[in-house]
């Protein structure tokens, strides 16, 4: 009870001392505000766009293998030379891996290009074609907004229906549903109709496939509209999430390498890519950031805590006569310390919270302009109020002991 009263009459104090001495005490913890909005500010956009990147690799395809031709790499110096003579992935390939790999989860096959899609005389240009199989949606997940997307038979047929992203269908019908069962042309001569509109995904943070600008087209259609050789060709193999990533690229390696004959010895003449790179790549990038915002972050937080223990030397002056009756009637020291600390961590907690404000304003800006949701995450909250708790401690230490061991004659006499 004791403590609950020392704490309550320490942040009457604090308030007291924010209200009659406005300025100073402003400029004083400026730099706890600073400091804190610096490092949340900095942690709550990594962790959101750490958030939004772990979304996206998701339904770009959690635990899958891309066979291709290509290697991923964040090496400065891209050894392209020894890729470019590879052949590329193969339709017939797929279907040998599957033979091969039975226990495999889902594999599919995917070509892709760039070109144009035309309705009644309005044409978008730069519009992606994936041209995949049956089990592409299976990997990928892609969420169907109106319409339905392909059935079996059109796979095996190559029948010329497509699957539509909701911005090419809203640029080119005025509504996205009055893209339904309409005619559209691709490539300026082929004429295809649209049985389904993928729903509106918005923007996106890594812009790996944009479903909002692009078509989906069964495979064996788009390969009468492009030569496969020349169109990005990928096996995308998913394995279970149980089977370690590392096997499944064990498993893959073995299987295209015999698929493709090359001895003991020989070098693969294939890639195979997961979407864990895109998390290596990024990891220096978050490191330079979180390194940076501590670091501007621990400037102001040092600044602040001077202006903060300055603050409390001066509060100890100002009452010095309090502190003398208050050891006088009896006051332990450990009360007067208490007393202290507490209305040093509250200043602190106060410029922080300030400080906290204003990444919330922030992250509502950010918000609406960037293309991921920035929030501040709980824990986030709770490390910006442990170190106010700390800047506090350190802060109202010396003035707090000062105060402690002050002889209650000597204060008294003081003030007379």
């Amino acid at each position: 009870m004791n403590f609950l009263l020392i704490t309550w009459n320490s942040f009457k104090q604090a308030l007291a001392e924010l209200r009659t001495n406005k300025l100073r005490t402003f400029l004083s913890l400026l730099g706890i505000t600073f400091g804190i909005f610096s490092i949340i500010s900095v942690l709550s956009t990594i962790a959101s766009m750490k958030l939004a990147i772990t979304d996206e690799l998701n339904s770009i395809g959690n635990h899958v293998i891309f066979v291709q031709k290509w290697e991923n790499s964040t090496d400065s110096d891209y050894p392209w030379w020894k890729f470019i003579n590879r052949p590329q992935a193969k339709y017939a390939e797929m279907t040998m891996l599957e033979r091969k790999l039975p226990w495999v989860r889902d594999m599919a096959f995917m070509i892709s290009i760039t070109s144009t899609v035309e309705h009644g005389g309005d044409m978008m240009s730069g519009v992606n074609y994936y041209g995949v199989s049956e089990k592409f949606n299976e990997i990928q997940n892609i969420s169907i907004g109106m319409g339905r997307y392909f059935q079996l038979s059109e796979f095996h047929t190559g029948v010329n229906v497509v699957v539509m992203g909701y911005t090419i269908a809203e640029q080119l019908f005025g509504n996205a549903e009055n893209a339904l069962y309409k005619k559209v042309n691709l490539r300026g001569d082929r004429s295809a109709t649209v049985i389904g509109i993928i729903a509106k995904e918005g923007k996106s943070i890594l812009d790996a496939w944009d479903y909002d600008h692009s078509i989906i087209i069964p495979y064996y259609f788009l390969k009468q509209l492009t030569l496969e050789e020349y169109s990005d060709p990928l096996i995308m193999v998913k394995g279970d999430d149980a089977v370690p990533i590392d096997n499944l690229r064990n498993e893959i390696k073995g299987a295209m390498r015999s698929i493709r004959k090359l001895r003991p010895g020989q070098d693969d003449n294939f890639g195979l890519n997961d979407i864990g790179f895109f998390s290596k790549f990024l990891e220096p990038l978050f490191l330079g950031l979180n390194i940076g915002g501590w670091a501007i972050a621990a400037l102001s937080l040092f600044v602040g805590m001077f202006g903060v223990a300055n603050i409390m030397f001066v509060t100890v002056r100002e009452r010095t006569g309090q502190i003398g009756l208050k050891k006088a009637v009896g006051a332990k020291k450990i009360n007067v310390i208490s007393e202290f600390l507490l209305e040093s961590i509250f200043l602190c907690i106060i410029g922080g919270a300030v400080g906290l404000l204003a990444v919330f304003v922030l992250t509502q800006i950010f918000s609406a302009i960037m293309s991921f949701r920035v929030f501040i995450p709980v824990d986030i909250i709770a490390l910006a109020i442990g170190i106010c708790v700390f800047i506090g401690i350190l802060a109202g230490i010396i003035p707090a002991l000062k105060a402690a061991n002050m002889n209650p004659v000597v204060a008294i006499r003081s003030v007379s």
